[in-house]
C-alpha cells in the first residue's frame, strides 16, 4: 500500500503564504518525480509545479516568482511554500508523485495521487 497525505492548506487573506506538505508512505523503494497540481471549481486540473529527484524544478508561468517547490527525500516529503496568494489562486491542491515499490515485482514506476488540499484566497 503507498498512499500521498496532504497538509496544510486552509484560508487566507490575498498577498498572504501558506506551506503545502504531502509526505509519501507505504511500501516506496524510490520516488522520482513529484509535483503539485491544482483545480479550482470549473477548471481542469492545472500543473502548478514539479522537482525532480535531483531537484531541478519546472513552474507554472502563473506562479513564478511567487511559489517554491522543494523536498526532503529522507523524509519522503514534497512542499509547496506560497507567497503572495492571489484570488486566483483559490483551489484543490493535488499532490503527485512517480513511485517504485518494493512490494510489486518486477520494481515499475506508478503514478499516485493526493486527496487534495483546499486552499482560499479571500481578497
Amino acid at each position: 500500500q503507498v498512499q500521498l497525505v496532504e497538509s496544510g492548506g486552509g484560508l487566507v487573506q490575498a498577498g498572504e503564504s501558506l506551506t503545502l506538505s504531502c509526505v509519501a508512505q507505504g511500501s516506496i523503494l524510490r520516488i522520482n518525480g513529484m509535483g503539485w497540481y491544482r483545480q479550482a471549481p470549473g477548471k481542469q486540473r492545472e500543473l502548478v509545479a514539479l522537482i525532480s529527484s535531483g531537484g531541478s524544478t519546472n513552474y507554472a508561468d502563473s506562479v513564478k516568482g511567487r511559489f517554491a517547490i522543494s523536498r526532503d527525500n529522507a523524509k519522503n516529503t514534497v512542499y509547496l511554500q506560497m507567497n503572495g496568494l492571489k484570488p486566483d489562486d483559490t483551489a484543490v491542491y493535488y499532490c503527485n508523485a512517480a513511485m517504485v515499490r518494493f512490494d510489486i515485482l518486477p520494481p515499475s514506476e506508478y503514478d499516485y495521487w493526493g486527496q487534495g488540499t483546499q486552499v482560499t484566497v479571500s481578497s
